[in-house]
């Protein structure tokens, strides 16, 4: 969403405030619709939320006490459910496609811990449980990130019918006030099942900082603009491995897509876990959207040639781009669900 040209809502701090920022950003809007950027405000809606028994599942349960360290972990809340403690996290969901969400949107070590954690002590006789807040009015499917966390999706999975669970989608006013609409998202625990597994499609993509010629492998000496280039490459099983071998700058260059790397300013890995094969439906829709195809044979293991996808700038700060990413890895998914 933060892309160039987008709308961000600011709050202007005060000047007795620590840090040296004069601004805070709390929002930013995709398609006219303010998505809250501030995770600190998450707890603030949740226990509003619960106040007005719109949690499903925790209809009367009342707070306790906020930021509660237990173990080795602070949990956001301390509930008190049936005359019962009840450990409850909160999660703020900012990453979706059209109507399916997930998180983490980065590798998330604490989220992890917070899960294996509440599983202890829900296994001690204390109920626990994480309310994921959905900030996109639209989403009817919430699944975790595991395309950018596998770790994270694994450890996800443990807590079916183990811990409190919910996925709330939230409406968000063009004022930032909270909308009257809160609803529960389905999480299709099957689905996870099947697709959070070490295989599927990746893209590597590497930045030439400027002009040059590179001996490529058996291809020999080959022109690069600067600019970037994307290479669309499966692996059925060991996703992650095949990942880390392209990004080891340290390794001795074995295929032509090594030497490449070798010679790149910086190399990008951005998986796609998936349980169908998808690599040639993700290269013909880069190379839809690319400013030029080289053909390129690739690693040295492969079977047939592939090509290089060639963009003047960053497809990161591309909206095209992005479109393409949301749909293999969230809109592709909700259409057959």
């Amino acid at each position: 969403m933060l892309l160039p040209g987008s709308i961000v809502h600011l709050v202007k701090k005060e000047l007795s405030s620590a840090g040296k920022l004069s601004h805070t950003a709390v929002a930013v809007e995709r398609g006219g619709t303010p998505i809250l950027l501030h995770t600190h405000l998450a707890n603030a809606v949740v226990a509003r939320l619960l106040a007005a028994g719109k949690v499903p599942g925790l209809e009367g349960a009342k707070i306790t006490r906020a930021e509660v360290t237990v173990r080795h972990s602070r949990f956001d809340f301390l509930l008190e459910k049936d005359q019962r403690p009840f450990l409850l996290e909160v999660k703020s969901c900012s990453l979706f496609g059209q109507r399916l969400a997930m998180f983490p949107d980065a590798v998330t070590a604490r989220g992890k811990r917070h899960i294996e954690e509440l599983l202890a002590i829900s296994s001690q006789g204390t109920p626990c449980g994480i309310i994921f807040l959905v900030h996109w009015p639209h989403a009817d499917y919430f699944l975790p990130d595991y395309h950018t966390d596998l770790e994270f999706a694994l450890t996800f999975q443990k807590m079916k019918d183990k811990l409190f669970i919910k996925a709330l989608s939230l409406e968000w006013r063009p004022d930032l006030s909270l909308g009257p609409n809160v609803r529960e998202v389905v999480i299709p625990w099957k689905t996870i099942s099947q697709e959070a597994k070490d295989r599927g499609s990746y893209i590597i993509m590497f930045s030439i900082a400027a002009d040059a010629m590179i001996t490529v492998g058996n291809l020999g000496k080959m022109s690069f603009r600067q600019g970037y280039y994307l290479y669309v490459d499966t692996a059925q099983e060991e996703l992650s491995k095949h990942i880390k071998r392209h990004l080891n700058h340290n390794k001795i260059a074995q295929g032509d897509i090594e030497h490449l790397r070798n010679r790149a300013a910086s190399c990008l890995a951005i998986p796609i876990r998936s349980s169908v094969p998808l690599e040639q439906e993700i290269a013909g829709a880069v190379e839809a959207i690319a400013d030029a195809t080289l053909p390129f044979s690739g690693s040295s293991d492969r079977l047939h040639a592939n090509d290089l996808y060639y963009f003047a700038d960053n497809p990161l700060h591309l909206p095209l781009f992005m479109e393409l990413l949301q749909y293999f890895r969230m809109d592709r998914l909700a259409n057959i669900l």
